[in-house]
């Protein structure tokens, strides 16, 4: 790390991505706004558009997302584009991953995205990635260690990196970039805002999901955990769902379901120009509202041919205006809005100390109406209420600034629960399928807790020994779970994180041949050691660390 004088930092978002980077030696963070069609915006669309073999990107950013209709030819449509594609990195059930195309791959899709960001990254900022660069790439919390294998790949073969184990990759999860990036915006706000040793909130308000974590605030600028992660999908874009169902009620939900089914560009265009025109500028305040009326002819005139007779009839004589008030604009925030609100309200009544402070990031961050019900519903109990400068960018600098200052976070709360498959004396009602012997069953020894607050490289220990006197080896398989009390290795959502064996030699020793087993959680790994108390032989090994 030492020899890499740049570091670059990628938020790789589901609905949105951006990058920033910045010189050791001049640590000032440029966060890039130039995009395709864009000059301004800190992140653009993650969306591609490929050609019919989906071999080759045509467009990407902003520009494969939003089309308006063709003067020439109205029916003009170019094909449905690549999104959502980073779902399928997470741990969720394959029917609520977006269908892809037969022909592509989510990791061709991630790779071929990540390519035009270096590509962007490469022209207007000189930016050689295999050249004295380390990456920083944040993941979110609930991402596992194959999430991030693909992760690593995909840097690969997009040619940012040289190698599929490059240690030039480092990787932050979004929650603790965002609260980094809050920390350092303390100090532009009153010195007695959060001393040391106070917590605050940080509220992710992303496109897609929201993500809130409780920090502590020590000195030397430090960060600890000190409350788990809670999170919902509730980001900006389920405004624009609730848009497109205003429409539906109004044209008919068939007119809609056509339209996305076959002009799916053209109906991103209806949402931006909704975003633009409306969503943008909403605060709530009646008095700064007035009320509009959506012209379907100019914002989307596809969406007449999917309508009904009678509803055609209908709009015709209304010369296809659809009337929009201050009520039916609040209807499409609230559902969003309360749901956030509920998410804080449980946030705070985790946290067993007072939180001093509370920011608001993200994308979503920027709605003057989210802002105001959340001034309005913590303002008593929460003393500063900030939404810090650049907001949608608060993932990607704050990535970039871990990537500076690695010794920034301190600690971490564990989201999961980890230990060993061992074995006991076998009990009425154990399960079939853990029998070791007729006398001995396999259980789940538990090493540590999740919702524990671990240091980084703090050890938790256990001496075990071997089974048989006469034994060779000792191996010793590391479970995960989200269970705080497992019994069990196959109960449902325990896995095998990995396994191990040692060497257990001088077998005229008997079973008085003790190993201490550890497991250590670093930066965003967890490495398993073994000590050979007998010969003093030490084996370790490491697994991704499952935030």
């Amino acid at each position: 790390m030492t020899d890499n004088r740049v570091v670059v930092a990628i938020d790789f978002g589901t609905t949105f991505s951006g990058f920033a980077y910045s010189n050791r030696a001049n640590p000032e963070i440029i966060t890039n706004d130039i995009w395709p069609q864009q000059i301004g915006p800190l992140k653009t669309n993650t969306v591609l558009q490929y050609d019919e073999n989906y071999q080759n990107v045509l467009k990407w950013g902003y520009p494969a997302l939003a089309q308006r209709q063709s003067r020439r030819n109205k029916n003009l449509d170019c094909s449905k584009p690549v999104e959502l594609f980073k779902l399928h990195l997470g741990d969720i059930s394959q029917n609520e991953k977006p269908p892809l195309p037969d022909q592509l791959s989510h990791e061709k899709a991630i790779s071929d995205y990540l390519r035009e960001l270096e590509t962007v990254a490469s022209r207007w900022y000189g930016l050689n990635f295999f050249e004295n660069v380390v990456l920083v790439i944040s993941i979110p919390a609930e991402f596992d260690d194959r999430a991030k294998d693909t992760m690593r790949k995909c840097l690969y073969d997009a040619g940012l990196t040289d190698s599929k184990k490059s240690n030039k990759v480092e990787f932050t999860t979004e929650p603790e970039a965002a609260a980094i990036y809050c920390m350092r915006n303390i100090k532009e706000h009153k010195n007695d805002l959060i001393p040391v040793n106070a917590s605050f909130m940080v509220i992710d308000c992303g496109g897609g999901t929201v993500d809130l974590t409780t920090r502590k605030l020590l000195e030397r600028e430090q960060l600890s955990e000190i409350t788990e992660r809670k999170g919902d999908f509730c980001g900006g874009s389920y405004v624009d769902r609730e848009f497109l169902k205003f429409l539906g009620r109004k044209l008919g939900e068939s007119t809609i379901n056509l339209l996305r089914d076959n002009n799916y560009g053209q109906m991103q265009f209806l949402v931006q120009h909704f975003c633009q025109k409306l969503k943008f500028h909403f605060t709530g305040n009646p008095s700064e509202f007035d009320p509009y009326e959506f012209d379907i002819e100019e914002a989307c005139p596809v969406l007449k041919q999917y309508c009904k007779v009678d509803v055609k009839e209908e709009m015709e004589d209304k010369e296809w205006i659809i009337d929009i008030n201050f009520e039916d604009l609040k209807s499409m925030f609230d559902p969003v809005v309360g749901k956030i609100i509920r998410l804080i309200h449980m946030q705070l009544n985790s946290s067993k100390s007072k939180c001093s402070a509370m920011f608001i990031v993200g994308g979503f961050s920027e709605s003057k109406y989210l802002q105001m019900r959340v001034r309005q519903e913590f303002e008593t109990l929460v003393p500063a209420i900030i939404i810090p400068k650049q907001p949608v960018a608060a993932i990607v600098r704050g990535a970039c600034d871990y990537g500076l200052k690695m010794s920034t976070v301190v600690d971490r709360t564990l989201k999961h629960t980890y230990g060993i498959r061992s074995c006991r004396v076998r009990k009425y009602g154990d399960p079939t399928s853990q029998k070791f012997d007729s006398n001995n069953t396999y259980v789940f020894y538990r090493l540590i807790t999740r919702g524990t607050k671990v240091d980084v490289d703090q050890e938790f220990s256990k001496n075990f020994d071997p089974l048989y006197a006469d034994a060779t080896s000792i191996k010793f398989n590391i479970y995960v779970t989200t269970e705080l009390d497992a019994e069990f290795c196959d109960e449902p959502g325990m896995r095998c994180l990995g396994t191990f064996r040692i060497d257990l030699p001088d077998t005229h020793f008997g079973l008085n041949r003790t190993v201490k087993f550890s497991l250590i959680f670093g930066k965003m790994e967890l490495v398993a050691k073994a000590i050979n108390l007998q010969t003093g032989k030490i084996y370790e090994t490491s697994f991704d660390l499952l935030l």
